[in-house]
Formats: structure tokens, C-alpha cells, sequence
């Protein structure tokens, strides 16, 4: 779904059987969609189920290098006070990026495919709390352009590749989110 569409304010249900095959269906749907925008776009770490139509409390991650990480029912249970500003994109919008504020650190509860209850903290190594910021933040209806710390920081794909892109979390072309 790409912005303007009223399933990206859906906020998600929560998941009652992690193991039902609907929701491992669900994970490969959302596994190929990534997957086909990373090797189009060089884009994309992370994608929640509402992109694609599915009001599921479902994210799928893969990070470069790591294994393939489904979180179901991921709830953020602490946020450090200290705050960091970053740049920010959507697969929902990639023609778009921004500047938003996120917690530097943040704990997240989530099921594995399961239903085993696992939790993680997450920090600036490998940008992983603002990814599960922007994630989690989908399940909820919630958009980076809704973040934006600064108007002004806004712009277009091509500027952010020309000014930007060295320098922030998307300077490993395929690394993005």
C-alpha cells in the first residue's frame, strides 16, 4: 500500500495463534514483498503486515547479513528518555524521506512463529531501535511523516541520495528500510 491509502491508518489486530498457518503465510507474503523491494530499490530492512493489506500485528526483518526475523504481537514495553533524530523512509512512500525523532534505546516484546515469548533490547547498533520504532509505529496506524521533527528536513528520494544517504543508516547500498 502506498501513502494516501487508508489501510496504512489501520491499527492491527493482535495475533491469537502465532503457529496458525495464515500467519506463516502471511510471513512469506510479507518475506517476498521485501525481498522484491530491496533488489528494485536497494531499500529495505523491515515491512509491517498493514502494508500489504493485513491488519496483523505482524513485522517481518531482515537485516543484511542476518537471519530472516518475523516479530508477531511486538510491543514496546521501555523507551530510554534520551532521543535521537534520524533519517527516515517508507516503502509506503520511498519517493519521500524525513527527519523524525525515535528513543535511542527501546525493549520490545514480541511471540516467534511458536508463540514463544521473547524479548530484545535495541539500540543504535545495526539501527535497530528505529526500526522497530517505525515497524511497531505501522502496526499502530501510525507514518514517519507523522514524526517529521522538522518540515524542512523533507525531500525527495534523489536529494537525499545527493546530500544525505553517506551519512546515515542508508550508506550500505540494500541496507535501507
Amino acid at each position: 500500500m502506498q501513502l494516501g491509502n487508508p489501510g496504512l491508518r489501520e491499527v492491527a489486530a493482535r495475533v491469537e495463534d502465532p503457529a496458525a498457518s495464515e500467519i506463516r503465510s502471511l510471513i512469506v507474503d510479507l518475506a517476498d514483498t521485501l525481498a522484491y523491494w530491496r533488489a528494485s530499490t536497494g531499500y529495505g530492512r523491515g515491512i509491517a503486515a498493514t502494508q500489504i493489506g493485513a491488519a496483523k500485528r505482524v513485522i517481518f526483518l531482515k537485516l543484511p547479513g542476518a537471519e530472516p526475523w518475523p516479530l508477531i504481537n511486538p510491543e514496546i514495553t521501555w523507551r530510554s528518555t534520551d532521543k535521537i533524530v534520524v533519517w527516515d523512509a517508507c516503502l509506503s512512500f520511498l519517493s519521500i524521506f524525513m527527519q523524525v525523532e525515535r528513543h535511542r534505546e527501546i525493549v520490545v516484546r514480541y511471540q516467534d512463529l511458536h508463540g514463544e515469548r521473547k524479548e530484545i533490547r535495541a539500540g543504535e547498533e545495526r539501527n535497530l531501535s528505529e526500526l522497530l520504532q517505525h515497524e511497531i509505529d505501522h502496526l499502530d496506524g501510525i507514518l514517519a511523516v507523522d514524526r517529521i521533527t522538522d518540515i524542512r528536513t523533507l525531500c525527495t528520494r534523489e536529494e537525499f541520495e545527493k546530500r544525505y544517504r553517506a551519512h546515515s543508516p542508508y550508506a550500505v547500498a540494500g541496507a535501507g528500510s
